[in-house]
């Protein structure tokens, strides 16, 4: 019951930042990984975008900065990303399929900032 209700909460949200409109960044997801969602208030740093396309996989660093605390942004993944197909592994580190995602989080007064590494898996 605790499962289906998490997936209809995060469903109505996604629905909720597609009918937003605007680029990704606006839509409340990471623009080059577009299943990867923005916790409410954080804004991607478009100056911090990299991304490779290898033929091992992709390599996707970000970042994104808003109100909020390293605890409110950790609830966040918590309950988001294992509906997506991400499992924890630890200290912020996911994996879904043959990609890695690193979280890195810091806090900076009432401002958090979150750091994302998206690589191949290792293998």
């Amino acid at each position: 019951m605790l499962l289906r209700t998490k997936f209809f909460a995060i469903a109505i949200w996604c629905i909720l930042a597609v009918f937003a409109g605007g680029a990704a960044a606006d839509s409340g997801f990471l623009a080059d990984v577009d299943d990867l969602p923005l916790p409410p208030g954080l804004s991607e740093d478009e100056s911090a975008r990299v991304v490779f396309d290898k033929p091992e996989g992709r390599i996707v660093e970000a970042r994104a900065i808003g109100p909020g605390t390293t605890a409110d942004v950790e609830a966040f993944y918590t309950g988001t990303l294992p509906a997506l197909g991400w499992q924890g592994r630890g200290n912020g580190t996911w994996l879904r399929g043959d990609e890695m995602l690193q979280l890195t989080l810091s806090q900076d007064g009432p401002q958090v900032a979150v750091r994302y590494l998206v690589t191949p898996a290792a293998r």
